[in-house]
């Protein structure tokens, strides 16, 4: 089943629970999807892309959290922590900290990196295979961290 096939199920099922805030982020996620096809001159976008327009708008989301926290508005950061796990639910399931490391040392020995010069090379080498799956401010951290 596609993407676009699961959100057109969880929207009818979310019409049918009365279910407004899942129904709204739903709605979002589709019309972000088909903008992108559009975009890219296509019918149907592909895994990848689905997962590139996914994980857009989890950071959009979670930057407008850190906004909202700095300002003080809990009430707007609330309804954007709802949005975030709404969003999540069509992600790939997340690795931990120990696996992105793990992804991280390989990686760096792949690409023989030695210092933090190599960083473009590793982090160009390393996101294809974490792309979805973890945060990309928590990758570059860890090669950060692993190259000094």
């Amino acid at each position: 089943m596609s993407l676009l096939e699961r959100l057109n199920e969880d929207m009818k099922q979310a019409m049918k629970n009365k279910e407004k805030e899942k129904l709204s982020v739903i709605r979002l996620l589709k019309a972000a999807l088909q903008n992108e096809a559009i975009k890219l001159g296509k019918q149907e976008l592909s895994e990848d892309e689905e997962l590139t327009v996914l994980s857009r708008e989890v950071k959009q989301r979670k930057d407008s959290l850190l906004e909202f926290e700095n300002a003080g508005r809990e009430d707007l950061a609330e309804k954007v922590r709802t949005e975030i796990t709404y969003v999540e639910i069509y992600m790939p399931k997340q690795l931990s900290e120990d696996e992105v490391r793990q992804i991280v040392k390989e990686t760096i020995e792949e690409v023989n990196a030695s210092s933090k010069a190599d960083m473009g090379k590793v982090m160009s080498a390393l996101m294809p295979k974490v792309k979805g799956k973890a945060d990309g401010s928590l990758v570059s951290k860890l090669v950060q961290q692993l190259l000094s």
